[in-house]
């Protein structure tokens, strides 16, 4: 038997012994705990006045495929509640007691505040390893953008240190057999996403706003407190998960795998993407289209454990045909990058040019404020209307005032973290974060500004991959592979 205890249970046991001069249970604290009331009564058994200045905590079910706490290392600080009350706007917006499930948008917030590092990502290190050692099997391994652009703080670079070509370097160094790009697979969303906005401009009035889809813990947000609004989601998988799907239909077939024998692993700088790998829709043909996600800071952890010091590797280069990537694709890290992206290719498929300057460079949806407001005139078409937001509270004021008021916005981008995936819950935690998620998004913007092709159309490895599977976006193949659906869980936490 572990002769440790957790400080919940020493509390339990003190208050109960009368240590302290208090025959009660460590039930509750006078007055109300930082954020807001909630979990502290919850969290125990029983009811009492225990004078000790205990904060509270948000809940975490042992079954949550994204993060877990160790109660060990909990010190009750309340810096939890914090976040998923004030910046994400969970905490505090559903009845309790819990109906069905413990919510959570699985965003590691909370896990970025934790000062004991009690909260952390559920850890696929280990499978990881597994899988890399199994001859049977092919290991596949795609780099979202944002993790390029932070990784390096993990091996003692600055912040902002552009590291793309030396990942590859040592994701090959640790044993992967292929490593494509995930901002591929973002010119891919791309692709689906500007034609479907566009069509649902033209002929699917009904489905305006169009509301982006790529964030899995903005989409869970929505089906959780807006059900009503999910049919105006984008039905356009993640990149992660469309570039899932690619590797197990059109790569499989291209290098003769069984696609059964393919694993793949997303480098992510996410912990809700762990609970989308798991997602019942996010399969084909009984394939699931992702089979593990490390985080920015668990990629470390299997680098360090291989012996592997990022600053020493050789830049190397990703694998085709699913490793060419745009500038358009290399944005969606930051906060505004999807729409961006998504407005260079609208304007391109509803006029056949490619946009003017200033859509590549658009300045108005850039920056770290909460809500952002621009507009495009787009040939054809029209002044198209567009919202950016970053952090679920304020989401949850931004789509209140479109409830009551309507739209004034044909497409808004929504997602969960602060300042976009560069802010994520999976990244490296910094003193300054702020100041590293600004870093990370300056050198995002400096890959896109010195990429030779910058709209997610002039990729040519897409045009392949089009012409060879998927015809044309949209298409029958492209709404089997690269779509999905989604669910209302509302119910779950209201009656």
């Amino acid at each position: 038997m572990s002769d440790k205890i957790s400080r919940r249970n020493f509390l339990k046991v003190v208050a109960g012994s009368g240590v302290l001069g208090f025959g009660v249970m460590a039930t509750g604290c006078k007055g109300k705990p930082s954020g807001g009331e909630g979990w502290v009564s919850g969290q125990y058994e029983g009811k009492g006045d225990f004078p000790v200045n205990l904060k509270g905590r948000v809940a975490i079910s042992k079954l949550n495929p994204s993060i877990e706490r160790d109660d060990e290392k909990c010190i009750l600080c309340g810096q939890c509640v914090d976040a998923c009350k004030n910046v994400m706007g969970v905490y505090g917006n559903f009845p309790l007691p819990l109906k069905q499930e413990v919510a959570c948008v699985h965003c590691g917030q909370c896990v970025m505040q934790c000062p004991s590092g009690a909260i952390t990502e559920k850890s696929h290190v280990q499978k990881v390893l597994d899988a890399i050692d199994d001859d049977t099997k092919h290991v596949v391994v795609q780099t979202a953008p944002a993790t390029k652009v932070s990784l390096g703080e993990e091996f003692g670079m600055p912040q902002g240190t552009s590291i793309g070509k030396k990942m590859v370097g040592a994701l090959k160094a640790a044993g992967f057999d292929s490593v494509f790009d995930t901002c591929f697979a973002a010119d891919l969303t791309i692709m689906e996403e500007a034609a479907e906005f566009v069509h649902r401009l033209t002929e699917k009035k009904d489905e305006i706003p169009h509301l982006t889809s790529c964030c899995p813990g903005w989409v869970k947000y929505c089906e959780y407190f807006y059900p009503e609004l999910m049919h105006n989601l984008s039905t356009c998988k993640s990149p992660q998960n469309m570039l899932g799907a690619t590797i197990k239909s059109f790569y499989a077939n291209k290098v003769g795998i069984d696609p059964a024998n393919i694993v793949n692993v997303s480098i992510m700088p996410c912990t809700a993407k762990k609970f989308e790998i798991a997602r019942e829709e996010l399969q084909v043909d009984d394939q699931r289209d992702m089979d593990f996600v490390l985080t920015t800071r668990e990629l470390a952890v299997l680098l360090k454990k291989k012996g592997i010091n990022l600053n020493n590797v050789p830049d190397e280069e990703y694998d085709s045909v699913l490793g060419e990537s745009t500038g358009a694709g290399r944005i969606f890290g930051a906060t505004g990058g999807v729409t961006e992206a998504a407005v260079r290719t609208a304007y391109y498929f509803a006029t056949g040019t490619n946009p003017p300057a200033d859509l590549l460079s658009w300045t108005p949806v850039r920056g770290m404020k909460a809500v952002k407001e621009a507009t495009a005139s787009i040939p054809g078409v029209g002044s198209v209307n567009i919202a950016v937001c970053h952090g679920l509270e304020n989401a949850r004021k931004l789509l209140d005032g479109v409830k009551a008021n309507g739209s004034k916005w044909q497409f808004i981008e929504f997602m969960a973290c602060p300042g976009g995936c560069i802010g994520g819950g999976g990244q490296p935690k910094a003193m300054d974060a702020i100041g590293a998620k600004q870093k990370r998004i300056e050198a995002i913007y400096k890959e896109d500004v010195v990429s030779e092709k910058r709209c997610s159309h002039d990729n040519g490895e897409i045009q392949f991959v089009y012409k060879n599977f998927f015809g044309k976006p949209l298409s029958e193949k492209a709404e089997k592979y690269l779509h999905t659906t989604f669910v209302d869980r509302h119910s779950r936490l209201f009656d």
